[in-house]
């Protein structure tokens, strides 16, 4: 058996799935924190700078892959990946990683914004703007939040 610690740390998914205009890692947009702690535990930072109460669920400590979860109204509005976590992808298969050609293919033209040295191509669908974060050519990570709010993370 686990020790308790060890078994948090194991709750965030090592292979998060995003489901596109629905859910990343399990995670949905209105979820309270509690539904969140449920999925991926209580082992996180939060951010001390944020506008917003933002919570840094990392593989390991001081390490920054991972995901990230903001509050609005004690709900989830936004979820990301933290930099690139090996073995995300879509729940097509698309990894992070691939060419972000890729991302143009099975989603068609997206509206790009730049985000400093990355940029995000977006698809809103209903009230679910989803992100592919695109650096250096390749799929970088993944992100939900609400049409009309900044992708830029």
């Amino acid at each position: 058996m686990l020790p308790l610690a060890t078994a948090l740390i194991l709750l965030l998914p090592k292979q998060g799935v995003l489901v596109t205009g629905k859910s990343l890692g399990a995670v949905r947009l209105g979820m309270t924190p509690a539904q969140v702690q449920t999925l991926w535990g209580t082992r996180f930072g939060r951010c001390r700078g944020c506008a917003q109460p933002t919570w840094y669920f990392n593989y390991r400590r001081f390490h920054p892959e991972g995901a990230a979860v903001r509050f609005r109204r004690g709900h989830v509005d936004a979820v990301w990946t933290l930099w690139s976590p090996p073995g995300w992808r879509t729940r097509s298969g698309m990894k992070l990683g691939v060419p972000a050609l890729e991302v143009n293919v099975r989603f068609g033209a997206l509206v790009t914004i730049q985000c400093g040295s990355y940029r995000a191509l977006i698809l809103t669908r209903g009230d679910v703007t989803t992100s592919f974060y695109v650096y250096g050519q390749k799929l970088w990570g993944f992100g939900l939040g609400r049409p009309g709010s900044t992708p830029c993370r």
